[in-house]
């Protein structure tokens, strides 16, 4: 495979502006509506190779902006939108998990504001098949999936892809991590040979070479080493014994005071003890792992992505395709083997403008690991002191939201506007009391500030919205003040 310069614009010396790009004047007036001004590393130097038509085998992280790097060559691709059978799929986007699938389907949603009639269609496990089945017979033309759940609908034959143009592979390494390589063979062969195909891999090992040489047709490879500026991301090590590997996490909160924080362990087992350990320390914390079913993944991410939450603890695996903006720090509870992997992890903080900080833990078995941190740094690592906590220091990061879930969402007919309405109506609750509301297809959750959550859960189990009586529980974990502050 060929590797081609990048575009002048990936490194700020020509113009990076989307209206360098051939794009609709529709599509360009709905970006600068999105405020998408001017374009990021990886769209720069993937974007005008895509829209050329070219296959492309690139390399870019999460936060990196690659939805709109393969979003927009998939909606140029789109031709008439009704066909034989009504709607054709002419764009599918594989995902490694469900909430990635939806994040993509709703940035899809956005960059496709300027296009008339356009259905998208999320295809995950976790979510009724029948409302699944339902959907399809009414066609789609993007389709965005899991693997498992795409074959099992080509399987029945509900889903067809020979109008098939453009195929993206998203995370495509994480779906390899999952085990998912016999599923995208399977999915790549029922797709037209005559297509365009897009792989993005935010790690670049070799099965991920292969995996293009098979898939692709004379691929053109974009791989950026994005590092973060010394200011934007403050990083520091700290030596520990293993003993004290746990209580030393507790230590760094105590003293950096982050809002959110997001702990990377290396195993289940980790996270499971880390978890219990924040607990007796009084911290609000939650797990996120490979054993939990794909409601309980889909309400840890929701509570922590609205702050219901001040610590997610996390396996690598587990956090790919997570994207929360304001992270204020991750911890590198125990130390990632793969320096790659370590850098993908602290580049999760310190997004667009904001600074992050970047903790890591290091006993003396790990020095191995710390050498291969500080030669792809290339430059020594600042180490501290870890300080002791004084006897007075508040351990509790009390987050400043919790989570009430509605039972009722989409098939409802539920909107956000409708929850909000009636928060801040009957409830009498202040607009800025009210935070992120994520509705689902059956399910409806939103964050209220902590000092007014009984209030808003009473006045949501005897009121009514959009009309009618809904069930509501809290959800968010930590106890509720025991008297709301005065108006």
């Amino acid at each position: 495979m060929s590797t081609p310069p990048l575009p002048p614009a990936a490194d700020g010396s020509a113009d990076a502006s989307f209206r360098s790009l051939p794009l609709t004047a529709a599509m360009l007036a709905n970006l600068d509506e999105l405020g998408y001004r001017a374009m990021t590393p990886i769209q720069a130097a993937s974007l005008p190779l895509g829209l050329a038509g070219h296959d492309l085998l690139a390399q870019a992280k999460t936060g990196s902006g690659k939805t709109a790097a393969f979003g927009l060559v998939l909606l140029a691709n789109l031709v008439g939108k009704s066909g034989a059978r009504g709607t054709d799929v002419q764009a599918l986007v594989l995902c490694p998990t469900r909430e990635l699938a939806d994040q993509v389907a709703a940035e899809l949603r956005r960059l496709a504001r300027a296009e008339e009639n356009l259905k998208i269609l999320v295809l995950c496990g976790g979510s009724a098949m029948r409302a699944q089945l339902e959907s399809l017979r009414h066609g789609a033309h993007i389709v965005v999936g899991t693997p498992g759940r795409v074959l099992d609908h080509l399987g029945r034959g509900t889903l067809r892809l020979d109008t098939l143009r453009t195929l993206v592979l998203d995370e495509a390494d994480r779906m390899l991590d999952m085990g998912f390589h016999a599923d995208m063979e399977k999915v790549a062969e029922a797709c037209p040979s005559a297509r365009q195909t897009l792989l993005f891999s935010a790690t670049y090992p070799p099965q991920i070479v292969e995996l293009g040489r098979r898939f692709l047709r004379e691929p053109r490879e974009v791989r950026l080493f994005e590092m973060h500026a010394p200011t934007k991301i403050r990083q520091y090590f700290h030596q520990i014994s293993e003993h004290e590997r746990f209580e030393a996490v507790v230590r760094l909160l105590a003293e950096h005071r982050p809002e959110r924080t997001l702990a990377f362990c290396n195993t289940r087992q980790s996270c499971r003890d880390l978890l219990a350990h924040l607990e007796r320390r009084g911290l609000v914390a939650l797990a996120l792992h490979g054993e939990l079913e794909q409601i309980e993944r889909d309400q840890v991410l929701i509570q922590f992505a609205n702050k219901s939450c001040s610590v997610l603890v996390a396996t690598d695996v587990a956090a790919r395709g997570l994207d929360i903006a304001e992270l204020e720090a991750v911890i590198n509870v125990e130390l990632s083997p793969d320096p790659e992997q370590h850098l993908h992890r602290i580049g999760r903080t310190g997004r667009v403008e904001a600074e992050g900080l970047a903790l890591s833990l290091a006993s003396a078995r790990e020095s191995t690991k710390i050498g291969r941190i500080e030669e792809a740094a290339g430059h020594p690592l600042e180490w501290r002191e870890l300080r002791p906590l004084a006897r007075d220091a508040r351990l509790a990061l009390v987050p400043p939201m919790v989570t009430l879930q509605l039972q009722g969402g989409r098939k409802e007919k539920l909107r956000a506007g409708d929850v909000l309405g009636a928060l801040t109506g009957e409830a009498g609750l202040r607009a800025d009391d009210v935070g992120k509301i994520t509705v689902n297809e059956y399910s409806t959750y939103v964050a209220v500030t902590r000092t007014r959550a009984r209030t808003a859960l009473e006045a949501l189990t005897h009121g009514k919205v959009k009309g009618r009586t809904v069930k509501v529980r809290l959800l968010a974990p930590g106890a509720l003040p025991g008297r709301e502050h005065p108006r």
